[in-house]
């Protein structure tokens, strides 16, 4: 008999809330939340727009407090921001007075852990396994926006984290370029076998990129249902025009829609 899997991350009624400094008043964001992700998944969260997928990753980084339940990585509750755990943001915030190999460097040389020459070589090893080879020793504004985002997953992996954390990492970028980015993503995962939480506002890309794609209610938040993707593991770009991805992409916008007419983001005319 097989053992069961042990979940990389998982939510135990997960409630948060958020409180306005000036009022006082405690807005309700997420209510009763359970969910586990395994090793090597690719979760995405969408939603209607306000829903708390965001505050959900902070949570998860150890950056908000709950107002209830537990997040458990590896079995093991978190109680703040821990090397376990790695967040790639919408924006690059690359130090722009530093190369690109310095700024993969920098983490692990906050760490103090490793000699400088052994962190550059694993710096290097990341800048080379997300296709950024032979600029190891540009700047910032030499690279284009796509790459400088590439950049900003290579200084999350190589960290080595149990769990990455994305929240709309290609939102900034061009269309095609966000459409080349999914499939440059999958690669490196592929080879980086890393379990992560990815938020996105496009539907296509969290059907693209998922193991599974959990869809939360209108605030607050609770699971309204989750979408196991059945598609190949190594994917194409043609696969976005297959009659079972669109369908699954049509199934998730009629839930995020029933969702924001609740809001009142909807109205029927």
């Amino acid at each position: 008999m097989e053992a069961p899997r042990q979940a990389k991350l998982e939510l135990r009624g997960v409630t948060l809330e958020h409180t306005n400094e000036r009022t006082r008043q405690i807005l309700p964001v997420m209510q009763d939340v359970d969910l586990k992700i395994y090793e090597g998944e690719l979760v995405c969260l969408v939603g209607p727009s306000g829903c708390g997928k965001t505050t959900l990753l902070n949570a998860v980084d150890g950056l908000m407090p709950l107002a209830g339940g537990k997040i458990l990585v590896d079995n093991r509750a978190i109680d703040g921001p821990g090397p376990d755990r790695a967040m790639v943001f919408q924006a690059d915030s690359l130090f722009p007075w530093r190369t690109i190999v310095q700024n993969v460097m920098y983490g692990l040389e906050l760490q103090g852990k490793l000699p400088r020459q052994q962190i550059r070589e694993r710096a290097l090893a990341l800048i080379q396994l997300v296709g950024l080879s032979g600029f190891a020793d540009h700047y910032p504004h030499e690279l284009s926006g796509g790459m400088r985002q590439r950049v900003n997953i290579a200084r999350a992996l190589v960290m080595e984290p149990k769990l990455l954390l994305l929240d709309e990492p290609f939102a900034a970028l061009d269309a095609q370029t966000r459409e080349f980015m999914q499939v440059e993503l999958l690669k490196i995962f592929a080879r980086t076998r890393t379990t992560a939480l990815f938020v996105t506002h496009q539907i296509g890309e969290a059907v693209f990129l998922s193991t599974r794609v959990v869809v939360l209610s209108a605030r607050p938040a609770q699971i309204k249902e989750i979408i196991d993707v059945d598609l190949p593991p190594m994917r194409t770009l043609a696969m976005k025009h297959q009659p079972e991805f669109l369908k699954m992409e049509q199934r998730i916008w009629q839930l995020i829609e029933e969702e924001a007419r609740k809001t009142g983001m909807l109205t029927v005319a």
